[in-house]
């Protein structure tokens, strides 16, 4: 069995963003070599996450207003996570909402998806530099 793993960088310049990340990761499973196994794509900070969805602006504009209705940014001071300093207690919510990860089938040396699926790296407050974590294991 054989490993991969790379960082891919992100420095969104919103405070959030929802970018497709699809093709980065198809380039890694090229760079891999590996045919069968599973690829993990997983968000390595707390405000920022890795979901699979349609890449369909108005499903994203519907993501954006939902969050902000289940975890508004403003007021901060509703936030006791924001008593410390900080203005960022809304996007650990939304972050808890839409996931750390996702894992992916790797079959004949494609990404084993259903119709319309994509990945996607979701930031929740941005404008400084993230990472997410490609890691692919198999033969």
């Amino acid at each position: 069995m054989r490993s991969y793993r790379k960082e891919l960088w992100f420095n969104i310049p919103t405070r959030r963003a929802f970018v497709n990340i699809t093709s980065d990761v198809n380039e890694c499973l090229r760079e891999s070599g590996i045919k069968e196994g599973f690829c993990l794509v997983n968000a390595m900070h707390i405000t920022a996450s890795v979901f699979i969805n349609d890449d369909e602006s108005g499903l994203h504009q519907d993501y954006e207003r939902w969050l902000e209705w289940l975890a508004p940014h403003e007021p901060i001071s509703n936030y006791q996570h924001n008593l410390r300093g900080e203005d960022n207690g809304d996007a650990h919510l939304k972050r808890q909402v839409m996931g750390r990860e996702v894992v992916v089938a790797v079959t004949e040396g494609q990404l084993d998806f259903g119709p319309w699926e994509q990945i996607f790296y979701g930031e929740f407050d941005g404008r400084r530099k993230k990472r997410v974590l490609v890691k692919i294991i198999g033969e």
